[in-house]
């Protein structure tokens, strides 16, 4: 299995020192705190805060997939140039309609950089309501 690297995994100190790195490879959710049960709800989930990623034919954001817990719920895959292509930078974005089920998720985002590797975000709690 490959190493995931998160956000909470690295020490304060290296966390100031490399933030521009970490910040540009974690993916980032957003989306509402509550859901209805059986309707679609949009799930956002941007890779990069702050800083932008390079999009070169052997530096690039290949994947984001959006989970609940252990189950994959989407994925999207982006080539190289997606965002503009080589010496552009960008932040890679996709916006996922999920249908809620049960009383919570517990969502969490990868992303796959293919020289950096795997990275995971903040899970994000939502509360589903009838």
């Amino acid at each position: 299995m490959p190493k995931i690297n998160s956000y909470v995994d690295i020490s304060t100190i290296d966390r100031e020192a490399k933030k521009d790195f970490i910040d540009r490879h974690s993916p980032f959710i957003s989306c509402e705190s509550t859901a209805k049960a059986g309707q679609k709800f949009p799930v956002t989930v941007r890779v990069g805060n702050e800083y932008t990623h390079p999009d070169d034919p052997d530096h690039f954001i290949k994947s984001v997939s959006l989970y609940n817990g252990e189950t994959l719920l989407a994925e999207a895959n982006f080539t190289a140039g997606a965002l503009g292509g080589q010496g552009q930078k960008g932040q890679a974005e996709v916006t996922f309609q999920i249908v809620p089920t049960g009383r919570k998720l517990r969502l969490s985002a990868i992303a796959y950089c293919t020289k950096h590797g795997l990275w995971e975000g903040t899970p994000v709690e939502v509360a589903v309501e009838e």
